[in-house]
């Protein structure tokens, strides 16, 4: 990435050779990394097992706003299961880089699938109580913090650096696709059945990733050795990220997107009580009309194959424009329809700090990158989703959604500006749009003798 010219994201030094597998450098499509055998296993594995956790979130969501009636109590458990990413997510980049992937992942993705389970036989039991909610998202939180670095650096292990941009784009569009299904029959099964056959199904859909990384052909990967433990290597990542703009800024303009734009568990939930007086129903349509727009940007993103900075920036200001615009839409249909768009802008935000970050980190230190990006990403949740659900709650769901979007702007602009003068750049606007281009410099003036 460049903090520059606006240059295409090619940073400047990688210290790896191409392990590509043979017949796939240089061949970048949209889907050209479904041509490795051991991604293609691992794609079909998490897209069942994403479908599940998304029928799971939507089941969680609504049930706790069903027995407590508040959006601060949605708020209070998708804090809950961020929170260990907060506390412990460096950590967890720290045993990434330490242990070998795929039996790490076993061991994670088993947890997270009994964890699902564990929720389902509360609830169809009809013993189930907010609290046991809290617990089941504070424990899968913490397995996460370990499964996310882990999942995340795997990737390259598998598809070679040749195919990183391509495979992390259709990662997204994968988690999109299921995010297509798994509202829709969450909305199906909760209005049917019950927030319980929810929870098993996802608990259950854990068995395809698992199956899928005991299929792997070990001799097909691309490992990194192991890290040795030893001390200092918490802050030996630290300043590594510190050292380089390519990395910082990415990461600190997703972690105010991620603390204060995406929060729509609470927003969604909050518009469809209290604005449009909808259902289970309307509730999973809204994330499958944001799961179409983020698909959308998905399948983008692994078109293009690389990322560009200012392509971050100007995704980010339209995400902020569009989330604190469609607060105030005024009918339900204008709302449901902008919902696409906000899912385009705000997935290419992620996607393309996703693929830089990862591009532009040396392969030993990848674990402990990804995982301050995740920290950052998703661990300002616990910050931002109480105050983002106390504001719902108190001024209307509205004025909650237009503040997030009114933040995310304010940090995404800040950004620009300050790369802009790192970059030494300066703001062109003409016929073609608003742009930044590299500053001339006035020559200096020498004093006559």
């Amino acid at each position: 990435m460049s903090t520059g010219n606006g240059a295409d994201s090619a940073p400047g030094h990688i210290s790896t050779p191409d392990t590509s597998p043979a017949g796939t450098a240089g061949k970048n499509s949209m889907f050209s990394s479904l041509k490795i055998r051991n991604y293609r296993l691992f794609a079909t594995g998490q897209v069942i097992s994403n479908t599940g956790t998304w029928m799971q979130r939507i089941a969680q969501d609504w049930l706790v706003l069903s027995l407590t009636g508040s959006a601060s109590a949605v708020g209070i458990t998708i804090a809950l299961q961020f929170l260990p990413m907060l506390m412990f997510g460096l950590y967890g980049g720290v045993l990434a880089d330490r242990l070998p992937k795929r039996p790490l992942l076993l061991a994670t993705q088993t947890a997270m699938g009994l964890t699902g389970v564990a929720l389902a036989v509360l609830t169809l039991a009809g013993h189930v109580q907010v609290w046991h909610v809290y617990l089941a998202a504070f424990l899968l939180g913490l397995v996460t913090v370990v499964d996310n670095p882990a999942r995340q650096t795997m990737v390259p292990e598998m598809v070679g650096k040749d195919q990183l941009a391509n495979a992390v784009s259709l990662n997204s569009a994968n988690f999109q696709s299921a995010r297509l299904v798994g509202p829709a029959l969450a909305g199906v099964l909760i209005t049917a059945f019950g927030s319980g056959w929810a929870f098993l199904l996802n608990g259950l859909s854990f068995a395809a990733p698992i199956a899928g990384l005991l299929m792997m052909r070990t001799g097909e990967l691309h490992p990194v050795q192991p890290r040795p433990r030893a001390k200092g290597q918490l802050r030996e990542g630290l300043r590594y990220v510190a050292g380089r703009p390519e990395l910082v800024w990415p990461i600190v303009l997703v972690g105010f997107i991620g603390t204060f734009g995406f929060n729509f568990p609470i927003w969604l939930s909050a518009y469809v009580s209290e604005v449009f007086h909808g259902d289970a129903g309307t509730y999973g349509l809204f994330n499958t009309l944001i799961a179409v727009g983020s698909l959308a940007g998905a399948l983008l993103a692994a078109r293009r194959g690389h990322s560009r900075l200012r392509l971050l920036v100007a995704a980010a200001v339209l995400f902020s424009v569009l989330l604190t615009v469609t607060a105030f839409a005024p009918g339900f249909w204008l709302f449901a329809a902008l919902l696409v768009p906000i899912g385009i802008f705000g997935l290419t935000v992620n996607v393309t700090a996703n693929s830089s970050v990862q591009m532009a980190t040396d392969p030993e230190m990848r674990g402990r990158v990804m995982a301050l990006f995740m920290m950052v990403f998703t661990g300002g949740t616990p910050l931002g989703a109480p105050l983002l659900g106390w504001i719902t709650d108190t001024y209307g769901a509205r004025i909650g959604m237009a503040s997030g979007g009114v933040i995310s702007l304010l940090a995404s602009v800040s950004v620009a500006v300050v790369l802009a003068r790192v970059g030494n750049l300066r703001l062109r606007v003409n016929r073609h749009g608003v742009t930044f281009v590299p500053a001339v410099r006035e020559p200096e003036l020498v004093p006559a003798a």
